[in-house]
């Protein structure tokens, strides 16, 4: 067993299963929430999606030859908003997504032994990997939670609601894999 594949393997299902959660919190929320913002200084939902799908494709783009930081991205106009419909708000994130999760998938055992530049630091690329997920995660859990604020009562758990994890446990759902719980 190779541990670098199960590793590869592991990496592209936990930035598949912050993708899917994402997506799940997103789809519980208004067009309006998708912009709400809880104060002046906050970001909103659709902020937070532009930022991740603008660092996914600077990052991911031509991943292993090039800075990951790219001179076409302009990360302050990330967090800058003008009118934008669910649909262009979804294009962000399937953009940035793509290219990542494509470049992660194509990368081989080996390729986690290079090392690879971000803002012209050296990482090894499992380093890059690590650091990417780690980012995502912490702002996909900024849309889980504004999106549990926004959709309350109504909110779908995403994980094992409150009050409920005996019955979750009986039934053996606990054995499903690829999620993030």
């Amino acid at each position: 067993m190779d541990i670098r594949d199960s590793y590869r393997r592991d990496i592209v299902r936990t930035f598949r299963s912050y993708k899917t959660l994402g997506e799940r919190a997103m789809a519980q929320v208004s067009d309006a929430d998708l912009h709400t913002l809880v104060d002046p200084d906050a970001n909103s939902i659709a902020l937070v999606v532009k930022h991740i799908a603008g660092n996914l494709r600077s990052r991911f783009r031509d991943f292993l030859t090039s800075d990951g930081e790219k001179p076409d991205r302009n990360r302050d106009s990330e967090f800058e908003m003008g009118p934008a419909a669910r649909a262009e708000v979804m294009r962000w994130w399937e953009s940035g997504w793509t290219v990542a999760l494509e470049s992660i998938d194509a990368l081989t055992p080996d390729d986690l032994e290079k090392t690879i530049r971000i803002r012209g630091e050296a990482f090894l690329v499992v380093e890059a990997l690590n650091r990417s997920v780690t980012h995502t995660a912490y702002h996909v859990g900024q849309i889980v939670f504004l999106a549990r604020h926004f959709a309350s009562p109504n909110w779908r758990s995403l994980s094992i609601p409150k009050g409920k994890s005996a019955e979750f446990f009986s039934k053996g759902d606990f054995k499903t894999r690829g999620t993030v719980r």
